[in-house]
C-alpha cells in the first residue's frame, strides 16, 4: 500500500521540495544561536510566512520547523521537555498551510541529527537515539506530518535509530545525508553507500538522498554516485532526493551569504532531474524565488541524457571538493570530531 509521498511521486513524477528554514528565519529577526523550535510558539505568524512563501512558490512537500526538535538539541536551550510539544505545534502549522494551498502538499516532518557522538566514540546509545527520536516523530505524527524526513544525517547509526524510530510511530519516511567532507559525510558515508543502507532498513524508506553540503554542483556530483547502480538507480525501488545549498556559502563580516541565483539554481533542477532525481529542494540560502525558478524548470524540462560531470560544472560552477574522488579512500578511517548538525 502507497503512503501519501509515494503516492504523489506516481502521481507526479518528479516532486519540488521547500527551501531553506534558518537562513530564511535570519531574515525575518532570529538571532544567531536562539532555537527555530521556540518560534512555533513565540511567533508562529512568522513560521506560518514562510512555509506560505515556499507554497506559493510551487512547492509539493513543506518541511516543519523541527531540525533541531529533538530533546538532544533542546537541551541547548533547556527546552528538552517539551520536545512533543513543539514538534506537534510545528507540524500543526504546517498543515494548516497546506491544507489551504488549493492542491496537494505534503507535511514532511523534519528530523535532524541529535548533535551527538554514538557510542564508542561518544556517549549515546543506540536505544537513547531511538527513544529521543521517537519522542520527536510522535509529536509530528500528532500535529499532522505526512511523512518523517530524516536530514542532513553523516552517521550509519543515527540513520538506523532514526529509521527504527520512524518504523514505531508508523509513518513513510525518508533520510538524507550531507556529503561535505572530500565527498563524503563527515563518518565516512559515500553517497553510493546510501541504497545499499536504505535496504537494511524495514521497513526501507521511500526516498534517500543529499542535503546542505557544500554546493550545487558537489551535491549534483553526489546523486550521480547515488543513482548510478543499485535500489537508487534509474528504475531503482528507492527515489533520490536532491535538496543543495543555495550556491556556495562565503563569509562577509558576520553574515554568510549564499550565491546562487535564481537562474542557477533552475540549472540545478534541470541537472537533478537528468542525474535521477525524483524530488528537488533547496537548502541553505535558498529563498522563494529560487523555488519559483526551480518550479519552472521541474514543469517545464524535458529529461535528457544523464550528465557527466563537465556539464554539471559547466552550468553550476567548479567543485568545492575538486579531489572528493582522491580523498574519499582515506575517509573510511573513523571520524571523531564532533558533528556538527546544520542547521537549514
Amino acid at each position: 500500500m502507497s503512503g501519501p509521498l509515494k503516492s504523489l511521486l506516481n502521481e507526479k513524477g518528479v516532486l519540488l521540495a521547500d527551501g531553506a528554514t534558518g537562513t530564511n528565519f535570519f531574515n525575518m529577526g532570529l538571532l544567531s544561536g536562539d532555537a527555530p523550535e521556540l518560534w512555533n510558539e513565540d511567533a508562529p505568524e512568522k513560521v506560518t510566512a514562510l512555509h506560505q512563501s515556499f507554497v506559493d512558490a510551487g512547492s509539493d512537500i513543506i518541511l516543519t520547523n523541527t531540525f533541531g526538535g529533538n530533546r538532544n538539541r533542546l537541551k541547548l536551550h533547556n527546552a528538552q521537555d517539551r520536545a512533543r510539544q513543539l514538534n506537534k505545534k510545528a507540524a500543526e502549522i504546517a498543515r494548516s498551510v497546506c491544507d489551504q494551498a488549493g492542491k496537494k502538499v505534503l507535511v514532511a516532518g523534519s528530523v535532524g541529527p541529535t548533535g551527538e557522538l554514538f557510542e564508542p566514540l561518544g556517549e549515546l546509545t543506540h536505544a537513547a537515539a531511538v527513544e529521543s527520536f521517537t519522542e520527536q516523530m510522535i509529536g509530528l505524527k500528532e500535529g499532522g506530518a505526512d511523512v518523517l524526513w530524516i536530514e542532513t544525517m553523516s552517521a550509519k547509526e543515527e540513520i538506523a535509530a532514526a529509521a527504527e524510530a520512524a518504523s514505531k510511530v508508523g509513518l513513510e519516511y525518508i533520510f538524507t545525508a550531507s556529503f561535505d567532507t572530500a565527498g563524503r559525510t563527515m563518518m565516512g558515508i559515500a553517497p553510493s553507500a546510501l541504497g545499499d543502507i536504505a535496504q537494511e532498513m524495514s521497513p526501507p524508506p521511500v526516498a534517500v538522498g543529499a542535503n546542505c553540503g557544500v554546493g550545487a554542483t558537489d551535491l549534483l556530483f553526489s546523486v550521480l554516485d547515488m543513482t548510478e547502480t543499485g535500489a537508487t538507480a534509474e528504475g531503482g525501488t528507492i527515489a533520490v532526493i536532491a535538496k543543495a545549498n543555495c550556491g556556495v556559502p562565503r563569509v562577509s563580516g558576520d553574515q554568510v551569504i549564499y550565491t546562487g541565483t535564481p537562474e542557477l539554481m533552475g540549472e540545478y533542477a534541470k541537472l537533478a532531474i537528468d542525474a535521477g532525481a525524483k524530488i528537488i529542494g533547496g537548502c541553505c540560502g535558498t529563498a522563494p524565488e529560487h523555488l519559483v525558478a526551480m518550479r519552472t524548470a521541474i514543469d517545464e524540462h524535458a529529461k535528457r541524457d544523464r550528465p557527466s560531470l563537465d556539464t554539471v560544472v559547466a552550468a553550476t560552477g567548479e567543485l568545492v571538493n575538486q579531489i572528493a574522488a582522491a580523498k574519499s579512500e582515506s575517509a573510511d578511517e573513523p571520524r571523531t570530531g564532533r558533528r556538527r548538525g546544520r542547521r537549514r
